[in-house]
């Protein structure tokens, strides 16, 4: 069902302000395809009318719409039996400064976000090792996935699993009940406080990375600089987990 807006403003505007002119970029085809879907007063648009508004060609839509969707600057839905693409209203709303960031790459660089409020002076601290306390965690220590104990190695395979199905089974297994919406400045995919660790509820923020992310999880793919890596741990959360599912996930057969 469409809903009304899809966006967190209250989070980080400007953070999404930037998320939506780097999405775009530097690319005419996606820029036309921004600008059409977002042109007037009209909500949805199909992908026909986004083709004829454009001047792109079906199949350039089809990707470049599906880029903007995947990034959270548009939702897809269905009017009749063909595809097309509703607006957010907060996107709706700052269309004319995304844009103008998305063409200059010196301005969209200089422009202030949460995370990086380009007036930051670099500070050096040294912490002692006593005063770190972090404690590596196996998935056989926590009580909530306790069913693991169950599975043998020999009968599962390296398979990639769907993002959006491999939450659903977290949320099914910790007894999670809330909806958790993905966009682009996110500090994570899922929060719960139903996670067990040790017989007591615990709360504890989990970070996915889908079937577009291969090798080892490092900081770099994890957003631009690795700022939504920042956004994860800035949460101080007491038990965090990363995810990649599109590589090194080990799913029962």
């Amino acid at each position: 069902m469409p809903i009304d807006q899809f966006t967190d403003v209250r989070s980080s505007p400007k953070d999404q302000i930037a998320h939506a002119a780097e999405a775009i970029g530097r690319s005419g085809h996606r820029r036309k395809v921004f600008i059409a879907i977002y042109r007037g007063k009209k909500k949805v648009k199909t992908v026909s009318e986004v083709v004829q508004i454009s001047g792109v060609r079906r199949i350039s839509v089809l990707q470049e719409a599906g880029v903007l969707a995947d990034n959270k600057i548009v939702h897809k839905t269905k009017v009749g039996k063909e595809l097309a693409y509703e607006k957010d209203s907060f996107y709706s709303q700052n269309k004319e400064k995304i844009l103008r960031l998305a063409s200059n790459k010196e301005a969209l660089d200089k422009f202030p976000t949460k995370f990086h409020p380009r007036n930051e002076v670099t500070v050096r601290l040294s912490i002692p090792k006593k005063m770190v306390r972090i404690k590596q965690l196996t998935v056989d220590d926590i009580d909530s996935f306790a069913k693991v104990h169950k599975v043998k190695f020999s009968s599962v395979n390296a398979t990639p699993v769907d993002e959006k199905e491999f939450k659903e089974g977290l949320k099914k297994i910790i007894g999670e009940k809330g909806i958790f919406q993905d966009w682009g400045g996110e500090p994570d995919d899922l929060y719960s406080t139903r996670v067990v660790l040790n017989g007591k509820r615990i709360s504890a923020a989990f970070g996915l990375k889908g079937k577009g992310t291969f090798g080892p999880l490092v900081p770099k793919k994890m957003g631009k600089r690795g700022d939504q890596l920042q956004r994860f741990f800035l949460q101080r959360q007491p038990i965090y987990f990363l995810f990649n599912t599109g590589s090194r996930l080990m799913r029962a057969s």
